[in-house]
């Protein structure tokens, strides 16, 4: 009971008050601090770390697991077209051989528009970009795609 107790007392638990997860729609991407678009859709934010599995004469019943590296996810960013061209500019920049690898973050908001939780993502650069779909049956917006590799993800709050 005493566990319990500490465990509340660390989430200054108040009764009766309850903490809503945030929405997944309300977030602001920055690239080099700079929110660069009105992003509809991000993807990647995963972090995997791989396993070695071993077993070794004389106790085969017995499995051991090794931590062997840890490996980011590419990065997804999807976003409606305008005339600012400049995730367009930065991956034909890799095209051409000028890579620069740029820190990004992105930001979840609160109900109320306030910054809560960042995923910075270290020295991010596109390797990937998919312009629209084009349908004559529909009425939906031009999308590109966008995707980053990087080496690493951090979070704060």
């Amino acid at each position: 009971m005493a566990n319990i107790l500490n465990l509340v007392e660390r989430r200054n638990w108040v009764p009766g008050y309850r903490k809503d997860p945030y929405l997944t729609f309300n977030f602001v991407v920055e690239i080099d601090g700079i929110a660069v678009a009105g992003f509809t859709d991000v993807s990647g934010l995963s972090i995997e770390t791989q396993v070695e599995r071993k077993t070794f004469g004389g106790e085969n019943h017995k499995e051991y697991t090794f931590l062997t590296q840890t490996k980011y996810s590419d990065i997804t960013l999807k976003h409606g077209i305008t005339n600012d061209d400049y995730l367009w500019n930065w991956y034909r920049m890799v095209i051409n051989g000028r890579i620069t690898r740029k820190n990004g973050s992105i930001c979840l908001l609160d109900h109320s528009g306030n910054p809560k939780l960042w995923w910075d993502f270290l020295e991010a650069c596109p390797i990937k970009w998919e312009g629209p779909a084009f349908s004559a049956t529909s009425s939906s917006i031009a999308a590109e795609t966008l995707v980053l590799t990087h080496n690493g993800i951090n979070m704060h709050k």
